[in-house]
Formats: C-alpha cells, structure tokens, sequence
C-alpha cells in the first residue's frame, strides 16, 4: 500500500481515474437495481397439496397424507415434517437444512411425489408442489366497482383486466379474488335418477366424453395431407339438455329426462366487498403494474371503476426514501463533526471524500450479486457512514502531524505520513471486515437476510481503505495548508542555515580575520 500511495501522490490523475472508475461503475448500477422491502431469500420449506373431491378427513389422512409422507420421509437433508389433512385437501410441509439448495430439494420432493402417485386413489387431482417464497404476497390490489352484477365483473376481470396487467414488465401473477366464473351447471334430480335405476355417475361419464373434441384421423390425396378434428363441443349451453346418458329398452335416456342444464357460475369459494358491496379484486404480485393502469382504464367499460385499495409499494419507496435521507444526513452530520476538530475546511473536503466514494462504489458490488434497494442494505450504507471516514482522517491527521511537528513540505509529508500509519490503517479496516463477512455465512434463517448487509457493509469499508491509500494522500499533498492557515497552499517552511552572531572575548589568532 505504501508503493500505492507513492504513486498515487506523484501522479495524481492516476488516483482520481481509480476511485472515479469505481465511482462510475456504482452510479451506474445505481440505476439498475432492483427495489424491493426485504432481501429475496429462498427459505428451505417446500409445500405438498393434494386435493380428493368429497373424501372425509380420515380418508385423506390414511389415503393421501401417510402415503406421500412415507416417500418424501426418505429425502435426504428433511428437518421437520408436517401435514395438515382437512375434508377434500392434504397439504405435506417439508422443511430442509438450511445447507439443501431449495431448487434441488424442490425436485427430489417432486419425484418423490410421481412415485407415491401410483398408490394413490385414482380420482385425486394433480398434485401442486410449491416453494416457500416470501415475494408472493401481493404489492398491489385493485378492486373493480360498478353496478352490474358479480358474474359480469369477473368477466371484465379475468378477460380483459387480467391480461393486461399480466403483460407489464415484472408483474409475475395476478389472481382473482371474490369472483363467480361462468360454468354450465348440470341439474339432476335425484328420483328421475332412481326411477332409471341410473348412477349419477352415468351423468358425468357422458358429459365428459360427448363434450369433446376428438382427433378425426388423416386424409391424403395425392402429395397432400390434411387433418380432420370431430367438434364435439357444446357451443349452446341449451345443447347440453339433449345428450344421451344411457339407452334403456333401445329409447335414449337424456339430461333433459333427468334434470335440466343452465348457464350459471360455479360455487362461490372466496368474496370480496369494497364499502359494503360485493366486488372482484385483482391481487397483483412482485410488481406494481401502474404503468398498465392508464391503458386498462381504456379497455374497461366506461361503468367499471377501478380503484387501487392497497398499494405495497407506497411504502417500499417510502422506506427507502426515508433510508435516504438518513443518508445524506449522516454523512453531512459526520463531515461537520470532522469540521468541529479540524476546524478547517480543506481537511474536512478531503476526509469527507471518502463517504460518497464508498457508498456509490458499493452499489456495483451490489449489482454484479444481483443485490436490491432494500431496508437491509440501505441500512448497512446508513451505519457505514461514520465508517468509511475513519480510514481518510487517520491518514489526514498523521500528515498534519507531520507539517505542522516536523515542518515538512505537504508533499513529503503525505508520502511520510501514509506509510507511517499504512499498516495501523489496515488492520483497523480488516478488523471491520473480518466482523461484517463472517455475519453473511451463519448458518441460519436469519443470516439470509444478513447475507446482503454484511457484504455491502464490507465492500464499502474495502473501498474506504483504497481511497485512503490513494485519494486522501494525493489530495493531502495538494490541498493541505502549510504553517498556518494564512500561508498559501504549497508554499514551504523557510529555515535560516546562516550561524548566529555571537560575541568572542579576543581577536582570531589568525591574521586579518575574526569570529561572528
């Protein structure tokens, strides 16, 4: 480092392109980063859901729920085992060690899963296995209101609102809440049933296989070749009522003969109101989508209002700038403390370099580690402040010292003064270093969320050391006042090598000289 800081003192251009490199990279960056509340961390949980349609409690637990935990039980790195069984669903929570990469433990939870589905009921639906991830709750919700009814509403939401937000850049997800989606329900009345001695089942088969379209093979005629579809789907929901269920005594028993069909909605499983009126709200995950929000009003209805009921993100910026003025406030409360004891405003200048140098160069770091704007590492920035500014006063104070006690020109003493106290200022600087880095390893869920803060802590104590080793010396040699502060910077303290005079008792023995 002293080799550094020589060089740096005599070519002065060289130590600002270094800090100004790394400066530039950080302003950048800056710009690029992503915003966010808290750092995004990969808990080690991975979710198990499986669904049985009309199964009681006792039948998931012994049919679904012991089955899949006795396969996902042999993974290896599983920590805690949980399941939750209720009428109709099985939900299977696995959390690992937090050394299992969650990806990989996702996947072997997924196999195990294919491989248990071969001993379970054959009308269990698919199963959903899902990370934990702590970015899925919702930063924007936007409720719909008008006077037409529920059913129009969901239609408005999921036909044209959805698709429109769901192009926004980052918006991941955008679920529907308190809506009644359109479905052809299917009536049937349970005597006509039994009076044709008929399962209900019988019902569904048909519904299922004559509501479908159905490959009609290849026709080929000459160097040609077309394909031919069967379109057996219902276009009428009226054509529903003439299916055939089954043949009786050679006569077509249809839907029409044992209940009706009727374009209605499915069941009502969630509900939303927004001042006491039954709405359709849209959740909207990982991004705001205001962007989007102009042009949607354009595609809605003139009678549709849309109104943002919760916006996250508010309060993400929010924080964030309040983050930032601390910021700024701390580093100009640490400049004038330093003004109090140098009590000049050079040597302020050129200590309080070292803070804005740190904190933009950190930012690069932070983009390259696809690092974000967030409370914990705003938060490391903020308590770097009156970090960062030690290092620069250490040096700046020695070469005072220097020329004030040895009366030596500024650029001497700059190349004096660092390489005196270079190897102090390192060990108090990897001192730092050596707490923050350790904080990012533990091996913990907590030191996830720590990860971020002890890196960025550290880089910009790294590049506090740098610049004290290259701009504080260079601009110590340049700026620095010398003899007082009314003498002009550069100038040099003059020293008399003339001898003084002094009285003598008697003339010289020499001839024709005397003393003085």
């Amino acid at each position: 480092m002293q080799k550094l800081a020589e060089v740096c003192i005599k070519r002065p251009v060289f130590a600002t392109m270094i800090v100004m490199a790394l400066v530039v990279v950080g302003a950048a960056s800056y710009f690029r980063l992503g915003v966010d509340r808290f750092p995004a961390v990969d808990l080690p949980t991975v979710t198990v859901r499986v669904e049985l349609p009309g199964a009681s409690t006792e039948e998931i637990e012994t049919q679904l729920t012991q089955k899949l935990e006795e396969q996902i039980n042999t993974i290896q790195g599983v920590q805690e085992l949980r399941s939750i069984s209720t009428p109709g669903n099985s939900l299977v929570i696995v959390t690992f060690v937090l050394s299992r990469s969650i990806d990989v433990a996702a996947q072997d939870v997924r196999d195990k899963v294919s491989i248990a589905q071969r001993n379970l009921p054959r009308d269990v639906k698919p199963p959903i296995i899902s990370k934990f991830d702590n970015d899925q709750a919702p930063v924007l919700t936007i409720a719909l209101a008008s006077d037409r009814s529920l059913r129009e509403l969901t239609e408005i939401a999921d036909k044209i609102a959805r698709p429109q937000l769901e192009r926004s850049p980052g918006v991941g997800e955008v679920r529907i809440v308190g809506g009644l989606p359109r479905a052809i329900n299917v009536w049937v009345d349970a005597d006509r049933l039994a009076a044709y001695q008929l399962p209900i089942t019988s019902v569904r088969d048909a519904l299922v296989r004559q509501n479908a379209d159905l490959p009609g093979g290849n026709v080929t005629s000459g160097l040609n070749e077309a394909s031919l579809r069967t379109m057996g789907r219902m276009a009428d929901p009226k054509a529903f009522n003439e299916l055939v269920v089954a043949n009786l005594a050679g006569s077509p028993v249809r839907v029409r003969d044992l209940g009706y069909a009727e374009d209605g909605t499915k069941e009502q499983r969630s509900a939303a109101r927004l001042n006491g009126v039954p709405t359709v709200i849209l959740e909207i995950r990982r991004q705001s989508g205001e962007k989007s929000l102009a042009r949607l009003v354009a595609h809605v209805p003139p009678d549709v209002k849309l109104e943002i009921i919760r916006d996250q993100s508010k309060y993400i910026y929010a924080a964030l700038h309040e983050i930032n003025l601390h910021l700024v406030l701390g580093s100009i409360l640490a400049s004038l403390v330093v003004l109090a004891f140098m009590r000049s405003w050079r040597s302020t200048f050129i200590a309080a370099v070292a803070i804005p140098t740190s904190v933009i160069s950190a930012f690069g770091m932070m983009w390259m580690l696809n690092f974000t704007l967030n409370s914990v590492t705003m938060l490391a920035l903020v308590l770097m402040v009156g970090i960062v500014i030690d290092d620069a006063i250490v040096v700046l104070e020695n070469v005072f010292r220097f020329v004030e006690e040895k009366k030596m020109r500024p650029f001497d003493a700059a190349r004096e003064a660092t390489a005196d106290i270079g190897l102090a200022v390192m060990a108090t600087t990897l001192s730092l270093v050596v707490i923050f880095v350790p904080v990012s390893f533990m091996s913990s869920i907590s030191g996830r969320f720590l990860y971020q803060f002890g890196l960025t802590a550290a880089v910009s104590v790294m590049v506090s050391l740098l610049v004290s080793f290259t701009l504080t010396p260079m601009m110590c040699a340049r700026l620095l006042k010398v003899g007082g502060p009314d003498m002009a910077p550069g100038a040099s303290i003059a020293t008399s090598t003339a001898p003084t005079p002094r009285a003598w008792p008697g003339p010289c023995a020499t001839a024709g000289s005397s003393w003085w």
